[in-house]
């Protein structure tokens, strides 16, 4: 119950005994005295009534904000795969930003997965044949040492005449980049490109 709606509540029986003192031909003293204790009382349990509720309602909100325990080694139970094809250094920013919040929101309990691939394979390249800022390179290595997986499409290698070497010692190296994300989507990865 609202405490507005414990208010009403509470001057309504504070009316009704009054006027029924008063019917009884009881004095005002004693009519107002007997209606303040009444209400007082009353006025208590409906104090209590709200603290037992207030405190419900933080426990409520306690449980749904408190983490369900986990230990380490325990498989996550959300999957989610990025799709990184472009070299544009503010969209890095965005797709690693979103990354980064899955993470502060999931910890442990999510498997990411971004698929680089066309120009976005730079990113994950020893040797990047475009630019890509330091930031970005930081972002990617602090990520994977945070447990996201970057996987590196062959065929965009090849096109770049590069191979498994020339990426960085974390990037995983898939056949094709789409058909990775595909696969993925298949194992109940949910997908989100930019």
């Amino acid at each position: 119950m609202k405490l507005k709606q414990m208010f009403k509540n509470l001057i309504e029986i504070f009316s009704k005994n009054f006027l029924k003192n008063v019917a009884n031909k009881k004095s005002p003293s004693e009519s107002r005295r007997y209606a303040l204790s009444k209400l007082l009382a009353t006025g208590g349990a409906v104090a209590l009534g709200a603290s037992a509720t207030a405190a419900k309602a933080h426990k409520a909100e306690t449980t749904d904000e408190e983490k369900e325990e986990r230990f380490p080694g325990d498989p996550p139970e959300h999957f989610i795969v990025y799709q990184l094809n472009e070299a544009d250094h503010e969209y890095h920013q965005h797709v690693l930003g979103s990354v980064g919040a899955m993470i502060g929101k999931y910890e442990d309990n999510i498997d990411i997965v971004v698929a680089c691939f066309g120009r976005g394979i730079h990113v994950l390249a020893k040797k990047p044949g475009r630019p890509v800022h330091d930031s970005i390179k930081e972002k990617v290595s602090s990520l994977a040492a945070q447990g996201v997986k970057f996987h590196a499409c062959k065929r965009t290698l090849k096109s770049m005449k590069w191979d498994d070497e020339d990426m960085l010692p974390f990037a995983k190296v898939v056949e094709v980049g789409v058909a990775d994300i595909m696969e993925l989507q298949e194992q109940n990865y949910a997908y989100v490109a930019w």
